[in-house]
């Protein structure tokens, strides 16, 4: 008989992590599971950690070179038999009853995905600082269904909001065979958000249940910062491959949401390209683009004072946490490669 439910964990370089992601899923009150690992060509000791567990219901894939979070899952997806999936990053963990609390949910609403709140805690920290729900200052005291437009209006690059591309829903595995839902392989960043929108799409009832059973590790945001320009033209050419879509184009609303979306990427990829060549002293290339991008000042400035006070924070007031996501919720996006 297949499980109740498939939890992937995909994993690269995260050997200080690991062992607590899996002990937290092997830990769940609903026993019928099975944890299905994919390393991804890790050059530490994440395989040996994981591999040290005895459990039966865990089962240990290895990628012998680095393919991208995306194809990782992807890779677990295809082993899942599960009648849900729950994806858990190596570095997050959950709370004992999560996936009683969710699956029972799911089936009394006849969700095809449903996700809680998440706590946000920072590496090394031994209690959550907030959830995601209330730094977004909504106020949801209810299992609220999650419309198409919302979601994607409600998350939004560099701008506060419900942002549930950062949850973690557990899926209908039938629903995602049935449709062929699977990771963009060709994206690093905002893997999640993709994936949901895809099921939306296509139809997915997807709930949101207001209290937190995932445990969301902040970890810096030097991670991602080192290739933003590529990050930002990947969500640049997924956002606008999606408004190519014959089910985008009849719905205008959608329509309007996904091409604001697209606008944001746009302006901040412009933006980012002299950051970039300013840093590396290429002033003349760097006055070239200012020149394709006359709206570059106006942007600096708007992000001035954030750029001086997050100086003053870390140079001087020495809080070496001003760069990960309790000090920049918004613009963060975790990435395992």
């Amino acid at each position: 008989m297949n499980p109740k439910v498939s939890v992937i964990i995909p994993a690269y370089n995260t050997e200080a992590y690991i062992a607590k992601a899996i002990e937290s899923a092997l830990e769940q009150t609903l026993t019928d599971i099975e944890v299905i690992i994919v390393d991804d060509g890790s050059s530490d000791k994440t395989v040996e950690v994981a591999k040290s567990f005895t459990d039966q219901r865990l089962k240990v894939i290895v990628n012998q070179q680095n393919l991208g979070v995306s194809a990782a899952r992807n890779r677990a997806l295809r082993a899942a038999q599960g009648e849900w999936i729950a994806v858990l990053d190596s570095d997050d963990w959950y709370a004992p009853e999560r996936l009683e609390k969710l699956v029972l949910l799911a089936e009394e609403t006849n969700a095809d995905m449903i996700a809680d709140d998440l706590y946000l805690i920072k590496d090394g920290a031994t209690s959550a600082w907030s959830t995601l729900i209330q730094e977004s200052g909504e106020d949801i005291d209810k299992i609220l269904q999650i419309d198409l437009v919302s979601f994607v209006e409600t998350d939004v690059y560099g701008q506060a909001g419900l942002r549930l591309g950062l949850s973690k829903p557990i899926f209908k595995r039938e629903f995602l065979v049935k449709h062929g839902i699977l990771y963009d392989e060709t994206v690093s960043i905002a893997e999640d958000f993709w994936l949901d929108l895809k099921c939306l799409i296509n139809g997915a009832r997807f709930f949101l249940v207001p209290k937190p059973y995932y445990f969301y590790r902040s970890r810096p945001i030097s991670l991602v910062r080192q290739s933003i320009l590529s990050r930002l033209n990947q969500c640049c050419i997924a956002t606008n491959s999606f408004i190519q879509q014959d089910v985008v184009k009849n719905n205008p609303a959608l329509m309007r949401a996904l091409s604001h979306n697209l606008a944001v990427y746009q302006k901040n990829l412009a933006y980012f390209q002299v950051v970039v060549l300013i840093k590396q002293g290429k002033w003349l290339t760097a006055l070239t683009e200012i020149i394709k991008n006359p709206y570059f000042f106006y942007d600096f400035i708007s992000r001035f004072n954030n750029i001086i006070e997050r100086r003053i924070q870390y140079y001087i007031k020495g809080n070496k946490s001003v760069f990960d996501m309790s000090y920049n919720l918004h613009t963060k996006r975790k990435t395992i490669n």
